[in-house]
């Protein structure tokens, strides 16, 4: 939802498509089924789709200095057609020309260049700056609504309108005079009929900009601008314009002053616009992950699809039922239902980072850990506070788990500390302050009986605690920051993982290791989860694959390729019909258990 202009719908009218993290998602409105285009190595920074829907194209981020890559896809194949490399650091735009013959593509601020390209023969054709020296950078591009040879620049400070000329492999621009206006421009449309094209900018007004003399001929709204600027605009055939604000806006404007007649208001800054093509609904993306459907006629707001709008810290299904998921983020935590993948709660605490959580096996709250260093428990079917314990660790919470009668929970904290307490029905106490880690505790775990508990922690040591005396019973010591453990269930062995790559199997008893296995080759391993009956269990890490072990043999059995970014959690659902994975880029990834042999 980041990405300007990144929503785009269809002209079959079936399908939106959208970036997420290093991948773009192809969606079918009606049954919601996805189709991925995996091929980019970072994180996508612009989509465009062409006029007839026969090509996609998409650009990504890249470290400074590295050439950035442009990707042309095949939509109705879902493949890979062409690799194009010129631009440094990123791309900021792409467009198609009219008949497809083309695409511009416009680089970053550490490239500065704009080139068109040959889609037929797959190559470069020509290569300009995109602005003046003395101007700022060029961050939109637009190609003409009639026309394969001309196409439009706009940024900070710069409007530019470019003509091709192919028989000497050269672009042509043109300067656009806005008198003594200063703007900082956001997004760009042309008219259907070429003789003029609109500029939302991040002063709150839009500009009409005649393609024939290069001249601003309308500017509004004059009095009442738009707060936090106009990011995104949407022209109708009535001459009417839609725009999209920074301040989550969609406005339905009207005349050469840009007077408001409708209005509604979305949840987060409005990132796209996109016509549905038939010609009485449009879509809406924020940076919210919000995505919103709207009649044209009554001008009114439907939520189509939601989202965590960042990294996703946790996942937790209740005890005994795979029916729905509570998933925890920055800014809120969200119960989903897992057969249609829908949003049924989402308990808002803003400007704060929810770090872990746990669903009590009563099933009476969902408890959980806070970058503010206090535990709060919720209702699950309200979402009501219950609780909170404040001060619960001098810094940040980052682990917490409930032992199985619900009315003790275990805490762990960025300073080390492991702290015990008892949940009456009006009290919270501290029984105990357990000080042996001396770095975050990543992750804990409680024995069925409640009467011990592992901690694993980044200072590289895994402690298994005896939570009825508050004594350690075992310690494990590794060259490795751990991130996660599991108990097995007959309880004799754990599993842990961490920042070494490997998944080791120790002896609880003597806490030495057993196993020692590769559990990835590319970084770390950040989740663990395994199956009621012992047999099998998953991983999860930085190398974006999901991995299914058997436990016995120590060898991987089924591998999941879909994440693109780095997975932070995962967890087996309670009756083995899916496995349920979430990642840094936001992404909740639903896949289907493999029937074993």
């Amino acid at each position: 939802g980041h990405i300007l202009c990144g929503l785009i719908c269809h002209p079959d009218k079936e399908h939106i498509l959208y970036p997420l993290g290093c991948s773009v998602v192809i969606q079918k409105l009606d049954s919601k089924k996805q189709t991925f285009l995996r091929g980019h190595t970072d994180n996508i920074s612009c989509l465009a789709l062409s006029k007839d829907g026969v090509y996609v194209a998409s650009g990504q981020v890249t470290f400074m200095g590295f050439k950035a890559d442009i990707i042309l896809w095949d939509f109705h194949k879902a493949e890979l057609l062409a690799r194009f490399s010129l631009h440094k650091g990123n791309i900021e735009d792409l467009a198609f020309s009219h008949n497809n013959r083309y695409l511009v593509s416009l680089g970053g601020q550490d490239d500065g260049s704009v080139v068109v390209w040959d889609i037929a023969k797959r190559e470069g054709i020509c290569r300009s700056p995109a602005s003046q020296c003395s101007a700022g950078n060029a961050t939109v591009v637009e190609c003409s609504a009639c026309r394969d040879d001309m196409f439009v620049t706009a940024g900070s400070g710069t409007i530019r309108v470019w003509e091709l000329d192919v028989a000497k492999n050269k672009i042509e621009p043109t300067e656009c005079q806005i008198g003594n206006l200063k703007r900082v421009m956001k997004c760009v449309r042309m008219a259907e009929d070429d003789s003029a094209f609109y500029i939302g900018t991040t002063s709150g007004d839009i500009l009409k900009v005649s393609t024939k003399y290069k001249m601003m001929t309308e500017c509004g709204p004059q009095k009442k601008k738009f707060a936090l600027g106009v990011t995104a605009l949407l022209l109708l055939d009535t001459g009417d314009v839609i725009a999209g604000t920074g301040d989550g806006v969609v406005a339905l404007c009207r005349g050469s002053n840009y007077k408001t007649i409708k209005k509604i208001q979305v949840l987060g800054a409005v990132t796209s616009l996109t016509d549905s093509g038939q010609g009485h609904q449009f879509f809406v993306g924020t940076n919210e992950c919000q995505i919103y459907r709207v009649n044209y006629t009554e001008f009114k707001e439907e939520l189509v699809t939601v989202c965590h709008s960042g990294a996703v810290r946790d996942i937790v299904f209740p005890f005994g039922s795979s029916e729905v998921f509570a998933t925890c983020s920055k800014n809120d935590i969200r119960v989903w239902h897992t057969p249609k993948s829908k949003e049924l709660l989402r308990i808002v605490v803003p400007n704060l980072t929810c770090n872990a959580m746990e669903i009590t096996r009563d099933g009476m709250s969902i408890i959980s850990a806070w970058n503010d260093g206090k535990i709060r428990a919720f209702t699950p079917e309200t979402g009501r506070p219950m609780y909170t314990i404040t001060y619960a660790h001098s810094m940040e919470v980052t682990a917490i788990a409930a032992t199985s009668d619900s009315k003790r929970i275990i805490s762990g904290g960025s300073d080390g500390q492991v702290r015990i307490w008892e949940i009456g029905e009006k009290t919270q106490k501290l029984l105990e302050v357990l000080k042996e880690h001396r770095s975050a505790v990543s992750c804990i775990k409680i024995k069925d009986n409640d009467q011990e508990c592992v901690t694993a922690s980044l200072d590289k040591t895994c402690i298994v605690w005896d939570i009825v005396r508050f004594v350690r019973k075992q310690m494990f010591q590794a060259s490795t920051m751990f991130k996660c453990a599991c108990y097995h269930p007959e309880v004799y062995q754990i599993i842990t993982s961490g920042m070494d790559k490997k998944v080791v199997y120790w002896e609880v008893l003597d806490g030495s290791p057993i196993r020692e296995v590769v559990g990835s080759t590319s970084g770390a391993i950040n989740g663990i989860d395994i199956t009621s009956d012992g047999a099998h269990f998953v991983t999860g890490g930085d190398d974006h694959l999901v991995k299914l072990w058997d436990y016995h043999e120590g060898v991987v059995t089924h591998v999941g390729v879909g994440h693109s970014g780095r997975i932070t959690r995962l967890k087996i659902c309670p009756e083995k019909k899916h496995i349920v994975s979430v990642s840094a880029d936001g992404a909740i990834l639903l896949w289907k258990y493999p029937e074993l042999q």
